[in-house]
């Protein structure tokens, strides 16, 4: 349960705090250092500016955003995405790795001449030392590690060998999540609950120089293997609200600006793109409904696909994230080949007429209207507004036929208490892990223990509250992981999609749109698919001075 903790993911809506927060917003440009000295050290480091709060820095329970982003630029993993944010690649690994022919054993040789950041050689006892810790110490993110891997063992001075519990085809780019990286063992400690959130000791080409709530400071690592840092050194200002953020970064002080930011705030920086430079993309965090398919009228089939032919998505799109996020029809986000919009195929597109036939085919009518009690998390603002469209939606289109209740609390209770069954429709996101369409199936679909009577006991299914339990589903996860042909792994995906809106256990709403904006006085900035960016091509440049004006 606490992997779904940190899958909460919403843009900040502050903006009733938004015009009295720019009056006073340039006050806060000095978080880091005095206002002075923090001006003067603009024009020689990269000033990041984000509103993420940052929790941990150690690798083994770190599992936010902004700790994830750090990470990638403070460490090395054995595999890391390249500059396309697509492709894998050798990191602190020499090459891709030697499987066995069972699927289940990795043999994987090391790169030399590596060091951590506190003078330590790295070698394949120390790579042993962080994948063992990363499961051992009980972290936020442990099970991804833990619940699949059975031994970790060096096989020589630079190589390692990973044993698996079942055959993975996606393990390395698992191996790429930004946790998984080489810590010093004279640093750190294996151990329940050992951990340094406010320290980093890894290889990577930037090393921790100091550490804050509202602040971070990293200067390049100059024994660093690789290429080195362009630029001179990383500030990360952490800014009390999307308000100062925003302003912060229109007047200069913030060399790139970060999301979280609120979709008003977005939408005046894209009409001021001459300014400065805009990165955008599909992202890869999704919002979804899970449905308890324990609790009525969720039991019927007939009353899920109904809700999933009511559920009008461009309205979520205009009305709260005002053209800033994409309409999901698939429980696979957009970012991958494998993702088929199954859902607007079968349902369509949320018409009146197209739900009051599938109300209709289900016995639903208004003698015999369908009740939807739909919970959502009372902190993240956009789903507050995202329910109240549902509501108003669904009562707009469809009328009497339709009753919609909305309940509401904190996520952290929802969180505690989802698997409980304790909510019968309940609007939630999920930031995948890594890179590979199974990170939005097996997560939701697979389930250990359970029947078609029953449904799910143990699993997946069961931790998200939606209790489905299908055997072609469990089969066709397994098979996706151990096909090694592209083409027939995708059709397996598809088949995994066309079974969950056939089923419908779970309904996908939309899906983040990315944006980094960038100042003009930067080169080298680029967004990936994986909503993590490299900081070492970053580099500062001097801007032509304006050419007088005739009088």
């Amino acid at each position: 349960m606490q992997s779904l903790l940190r899958k909460s993911w919403s843009w900040r809506w502050l903006l009733g705090l938004f015009i009295l927060a720019l009056a006073w917003g340039c006050q806060n440009v000095g978080l880091f250092l005095g206002t002075s000295e923090k001006l003067q050290s603009h024009s020689q480091q990269i000033v990041i500016g984000t509103t993420s709060r940052i929790r941990t820095l150690d690798p083994a329970d770190a599992y936010e955003v902004l700790a994830g982003n750090l990470l990638t630029n403070l460490g090395d993993r054995l595999y890391a995405y390249g500059t396309d944010g697509v492709t894998l690649e050798p990191q602190l690994a020499t090459q891709m790795p030697e499987i066995s022919p069972d699927g289940r054993i990795y043999r994987i040789p090391l790169r030399q001449g590596v060091r951590f950041h506190d003078g330590t050689p790295f070698n394949a006892a120390a790579m042993v030392f962080s994948l063992q810790r990363f499961m051992d110490n009980g972290g936020q993110p442990a099970g991804l590690l833990a619940g699949r891997v059975t031994k970790i063992q060096a096989t020589g001075e630079y190589e390692l060998e990973i044993h698996l519990k079942e055959p993975f085809i996606a393990f390395p780019e698992l191996l790429a999540f930004s946790g998984l990286c080489a810590v010093s063992p004279q640093t750190y400690r294996i151990g329940k609950g050992e951990f340094n959130p406010t320290t980093f000791v890894g290889t990577g080409p930037y090393r921790l120089v100091s550490y804050r709530s509202d602040a971070l400071r990293l200067a390049p690592f100059e024994d660093y293997w690789g290429t080195p840092p362009r630029n001179p050194g990383v500030d990360i200002q952490i800014f009390s609200s999307s308000a100062n953020l925003f302003n912060a970064f229109r007047t200069g002080n913030v060399d790139l600006a970060t999301p979280p930011l609120d979709p008003n705030q977005v939408r005046v920086l894209l009409q001021e793109k001459d300014q400065w430079q805009v990165l955008q993309g599909p992202g890869n965090v999704i919002s979804l409904l899970s449905i308890n398919l324990r609790q009525p009228p969720w039991n019927q089939l007939g009353a899920r696909q109904a809700l999933a032919a009511s559920i009008n998505r461009q309205r979520f799109q205009e009305r709260v994230f005002l053209d800033q996020a994409l309409p999901l029809y698939s429980m696979i986000p957009t970012i991958f080949p494998a993702s088929k919009p199954v859902f607007e195929q079968l349902y369509g597109n949320g018409t009146p007429a197209s739900a009051e036939q599938w109300l209709k085919q289900a016995g639903f009518s208004v003698a015999n209207p369908l009740v939807v009690n739909l919970w959502y998390r009372a902190n993240i603002p956009s789903n507050v507004l995202a329910a109240t469209v549902f509501k108003a939606s669904l009562e707009r289109d469809i009328g009497a036929a339709v009753q919609v209740e909305l309940d509401s609390t904190e996520s952290a209770t929802i969180y505690r208490n989802l698997d409980t069954g304790a909510y019968p429709l309940v609007m939630l996101d999920w930031y995948g892990d890594f890179y590979d369409p199974d990170n939005y199936v097996e997560p939701f679909l697979s389930c250990e223990e359970g029947n078609l009577e029953q449904g799910c006991k143990v699993g997946a299914s069961a931790a998200w509250g939606s209790f489905f339990y299908s055997p072609k589903a469990n089969e066709l996860i397994n098979q996706s992981r151990k096909e090694a042909d592209p083409n027939r792994r995708r059709q397996i995906f598809q088949a995994l999609q066309e079974l969950t809106a056939e089923q419908v256990p779970f309904i996908p709403l939309w899906q983040n749109e990315t944006y980094l904006f960038v100042r003009n006085t930067v080169q080298g900035a680029q967004l990936n698919q994986t909503q993590q960016f490299l900081f070492s091509p970053l580099t500062q440049r001097t801007l032509p001075a304006a050419l007088p004006s005739s009088q």
